[in-house]
């Protein structure tokens, strides 16, 4: 035999189907989130690498300085003016910048090693800035960065629609107090050849039966699970409403900060060049 159900009314069904949606809205929502995170991580050992590079060339200048100082002590101690003590001391001063220079060189290696992980390619090069630096000027109104950041920030969209799942999932649990109703379709074969023991006929007896109908079910008491599992399930909803409140939080926090990081480093920025 054969037999078709189709669904008509089941409410805990069109439920999953919706919650189906905002789990794709979470999905993309986590991805925005690791497209921002690689963002920052590549930016970071990008400009990582160029400070390691600075940092060397720094050490390398004050080498080849605390060299020519070494080199001075020595022809004042040969011709008499300096004592043995300026030479050794110019010594140990270009021996500390020698290591200070090794540090600095294997502080770069691993910086690169950082960047061409991310990147995927081997011995990356990032390119220099341009010198002078021209910064945009920080914007001036805070608030209107923490409105967009609520509007659109992944991290609060994702727990929205976490909210809005958990609300399905009550909406699942309350559907087991519901009827459903499925429409259904059968085709049956029965055969009971000569000489079984069902069969009197000296041909056997074959029956072909069809069948078609609505089938209505009302559940009436289930031990009192649907109950508990409505509680938990608003349970669940109260705290992913407190997740949404807490990640707003978090958010306006973070834009506020780093904001104020925005224009502290621009002022920073200015009074290093001046400097």
């Amino acid at each position: 035999g054969i037999n078709a159900t189709q669904p008509l009314y089941r409410p805990a069904n069109w439920a999953t189907y919706e919650q189906s949606k905002r789990q794709l809205d979470i999905a993309q929502a986590q991805l925005a989130l690791a497209d921002q995170d690689l963002i920052v991580r590549v930016s970071q050992a990008y400009f990582d690498v160029l400070a390691s590079q600075d940092s060397l060339a720094l050490v390398r200048a004050q080498k080849a300085a605390t060299e020519e100082q070494l080199a001075f002590a020595k022809r004042n101690f040969e011709v008499g003016t300096a004592t043995i003590t300026d030479t050794r001391e110019a010594q140990a001063r270009y021996d500390l910048v020698v290591a200070q220079e090794i540090s600095a060189l294997n502080d770069l290696q691993i910086k690169k090693i950082a960047l061409d992980q991310l990147v995927g390619r081997v011995n990356a090069n990032p390119t220099p800035l341009a010198a002078p630096v021209v910064l945009p000027p920080p914007p001036t109104n805070v608030e209107q960065w923490v409105r967009q950041a609520e509007d659109g920030h992944p991290s609060i969209i994702q727990a929205q629609r976490n909210l809005e799942v958990a609300h399905l999932e009550v909406d699942k649990a309350r559907a087991g107090h519901k009827p459903t109703l499925d429409a259904q379709l059968g085709y049956n074969v029965t055969n009971n050849p000569n000489g079984t023991s069902t069969s009197t006929s000296l041909q056997g007896i074959r029956v072909n039966a069809a069948s078609i109908g609505v089938v209505f079910n009302m559940p009436l008491f289930a031990g009192f699970a649907t109950e508990n599992r409505v509680k938990e399930t608003l349970a669940l909803e109260d705290q992913s409403r407190s997740v949404l409140e807490a990640t707003r939080r978090n958010v306006t926090q973070a834009t506020r900060s780093a904001y104020l990081g925005l224009v502290a480093g621009a002022g920073q920025v200015k009074a290093l060049e001046a400097a």
